[in-house]
């Protein structure tokens, strides 16, 4: 047990309370210790002088020391001692003089050896109590609670650290058992515990202990013996640190990190973990690690990104990546995205560029590559980490892109399907027109071939005639052919082919083919081609059809109505650089609820129509890169605007 002879732990300090000052109690006890020490100092002397009691009375004074011992004031000590040798003298002088030699000579010397050495002892107690308690001070600094227990686990020892965090204050501590105060839980048997503690003198573990208030604290605790001076065990001194948050944290990383791997195991996306590292070292050294930068040293050094490629490190794969890639285990070999990617990928040089411009994520389309050499068209989306984080992870997600291209080449099929069927309906509807045109050419050459018959059988052939006729046959003929073969290209199912086009041209080609339909409306056309027009880069046949069914709907709009049929074709560039197409009628306008479903699929206002052409018309203009939008007031006529993008090249006329 450390406890002083003055009944009081080691440098356990006095707490103030809340109902008194903190001082107050203190100076009242050293009052009241110093004053009966006063009157039993006067008892003694009296009863030494004055009577002749043959005791060792003096001895007494030795109680006076102690009295003033727990003062705890090395003065009063002092005071105490001397003033009991000085007593003890006077009495004896008064007694017996100084010749006497005897039986009170020695009681009287005893006395004075008793008085001596119990005030000695007294001193040396007050340094060691003060010295305890100077140790106790700086445990109770301590943010580690700390308590220190006899071998029968009996608290002696309570830090204030230990009061705020496990609620007991020291007086309510102190004398209780360790264990059951505070419902300690070890992570092994006790008894192997306090074998090892005897055995090596310290212990070390992880334990739960709980509050006054019934929480539950994990705490990080190192035992240590404190022995005496002949080895004997005297107790225990405990320290403890509160890690329940770290454990929670800990605990709760774990669950993170199992919960990620889960997601990473079981996703049916494929995810790639690369390390970045290396690439973001190497464009730091060359000073690239910047937009600019890095695309003017690629421009100069395309080399580059091949040794990009191998400095990308792949780190992880998920089991949808590997399956992806045609792997059904961990793939040894896949050590850099250079063993993923095709030879003449593109989209790493622009992920390498949103890595250098500080993007936090990066999408696109690829190819990987299987062990086989088949490709793999995918999509993904690559996250990166910030520049100050330690770890340097990206991560890739990846979504097998096969079966979507596959939809969209059926698509395109079955629209390109769809809008031959569209061609071959508008044709219907352009029956007359096309008879009539191809007619013409027909009947001239029939009227040229009689002409040259006649020519030839006068008496004197006149050759030169016949020589123009056959000419006007031939030209005739070759008209005709035009026109055939205008029509076949207009009904053919050929490939798209993208080319540079005159908007001009496209536009002449496609008012022909309803010229003759406009005449049989008594429609009246107006083409206004704006001079320097850049060329348009797209199909011929398609933009042609465009034209072709707006320009039949705002004919068939018109028909029947009294006042002029006008249908205007104008084409102009924007400000923005747009070429805009711009077909206008006269006609009664589109109903303002019709506006919105205009586009839509199967939404038509005309008897007998599918409802197609319009959201074929609109599907063509944005697989060039254009819109058809349309502005119409009701009773003022419809516009229909193809806009589309302008390339490079000579304007034309």
């Amino acid at each position: 047990m450390l406890t002083s002879p003055l009944g009081r732990t080691p440098g356990q300090p006095p707490r103030s309370r809340p109902d008194a000052p903190e001082t107050a109690g203190p100076r009242r006890m050293q009052f009241l210790f110093r004053a009966a020490a006063l009157v039993l100092a006067l008892v003694i002397a009296l009863v030494d002088t004055f009577t002749d009691f043959d005791g060792a009375v003096a001895v007494l004074y030795v109680v006076v020391v102690l009295l003033a011992a727990r003062t705890s004031r090395r003065l009063d000590i002092i005071v105490a001692g001397a003033a009991g040798i000085v007593l003890t003298i006077s009495a004896y002088l008064n007694s017996h003089g100084l010749n006497h030699v005897g039986s009170p000579t020695a009681r009287a010397l005893v006395s004075l050896a008793a008085i001596g050495i119990t005030a000695l002892l007294a001193l040396q107690n007050q340094h060691a109590t003060r010295r305890l308690a100077s140790q106790a001070r700086l445990l109770n600094l301590s943010h580690d609670m700390i308590f220190v227990r006899d071998h029968h686990g009996v608290i002696t020892f309570w830090n204030r650290t230990a009061e705020d965090v496990y609620g007991w204050p020291a007086n309510l501590a102190l004398g209780r058992i360790a264990d059951t105060l505070l419902q300690t839980r070890y992570p092994d048997r006790r008894e192997a515990i306090e074998a090892e503690l005897l055995a090596t003198g310290a212990w070390d573990g992880t334990l739960e202990q709980k509050t006054r208030a019934g929480a539950t604290l994990v705490l990080e605790s190192r035992w240590v013996l404190q022995r005496d001076h002949h080895g004997r065990v005297t107790g225990v001194m405990e320290t403890h640190r509160d890690v329940t948050d770290r454990k929670a944290a800990y605990a709760a990383l774990v669950s993170s990190e199992r919960r990620y791997r889960r997601m990473f195991d079981a996703s049916r996306i494929g995810v790639v973990q690369e390390d970045w590292r290396a690439v973001r070292a190497a464009l730091t050294a060359l000073g690239i690690m910047d937009g600019p930068a890095l695309t003017a040293h690629l421009a100069r050094h395309p080399e580059f990104i091949g040794q990009a490629r191998l400095l990308t490190k792949v780190d992880d794969m998920n089991p949808a990546f590997l399956a992806m890639v045609g792997r059904c285990g961990p793939a040894p070999g896949l050590e850099s995205v250079d063993d993923i990617l095709c030879d003449d990928d593109r989209m790493y040089a622009q992920s390498l560029l949103a890595f250098a411009q500080g993007e936090a994520f990066h999408e696109g389309e690829t190819e990987v590559v299987r062990p086989d050499g088949a490709r793999v068209p995918v999509l993904f989306t690559i996250t990166f980490p910030s520049a100050d984080d330690p770890d340097g992870a990206v991560l890739v997600f990846v979504v097998d892109n096969t079966e979507r291209r596959q939809a969209q080449d059926a698509l395109l099929l079955a629209q390109t399907e769809l809008a031959h069927a569209a061609r071959v309906a508008t044709l219907g509807e352009l029956t007359a027109s096309i008879a009539h045109e191809v007619n013409q050419p027909l009947m001239a050459v029939v009227t040229s071939g009689d002409a040259g018959m006649r020519w030839l059988r006068r008496p004197q052939p006149d050759l030169h005639e016949v020589e123009l006729a056959m000419a006007r046959i031939v030209s005739e003929g070759r008209r005709a052919s035009e026109i055939v073969k205008r029509i076949r290209a207009f009904l053919s199912k050929a490939p798209v082919q993208q080319a540079p086009l005159d908007i001009g041209t496209v536009i002449e080609e496609a008012t022909r083919l309803v010229a003759h339909e406009l005449t049989r409306e008594r429609v009246a056309l107006q083409v206004e081609i704006a001079p320097g027009l850049p060329p348009i880069t797209g199909d011929r046949i398609q933009l042609q059809q465009v034209l072709v069914n707006l320009m039949v709907n705002a004919s068939q709009a018109m028909a029947g109505q009294t006042r002029p049929r006008q249908l205007s074709v104008r084409a102009a560039r924007r400000e923005d650089g747009m070429v805009a197409i711009t077909v206008t009628d006269t006609g009664p306008g589109i109903a303002a609820d019709d506006l919105e479903r205009l586009f839509d699929p199967f939404f038509t206002t005309k008897p007998q129509g599918m409802g197609m052409g319009l959201p074929i018309c609109r599907t063509t203009a944005q697989a060039h890169g254009g819109s058809l939008a349309v502005d119409s007031t009701p009773g003022a006529g419809a516009a229909f605007t193809l806009t589309l993008a302008a390339t490079q090249g000579n304007p034309s006329a």
